[in-house]
């Protein structure tokens, strides 16, 4: 199951694909959203790696000195 689709809807929207775009330019656009796809996991797997760089591990560092501060106290 793709997208909450089943195999009879998979098959009518790429046979209504292939009506509409014909069989020469759908591999072009299977390939253009192929691409597309791929820089958008690439984008958000840089965001998250940003967010936890910037964002998580400074806090969890702040934790670790109020520890250490009241250790010392």
């Amino acid at each position: 199951m793709f997208l909450g689709l089943g195999p009879t809807e998979l098959i009518f929207i790429l046979a209504l694909a292939l009506i509409i775009f014909g069989p020469k330019r759908l591999p072009e656009i299977a390939r253009s959203v192929g691409k597309a796809i791929q820089e958008v996991k690439k984008t958000s797997q840089g965001i998250q790696t940003a967010v936890k760089k910037d964002l998580i591990e400074p806090v969890s560092t702040l934790g670790e000195r109020a520890d250490e501060d009241s250790e010392s106290s």
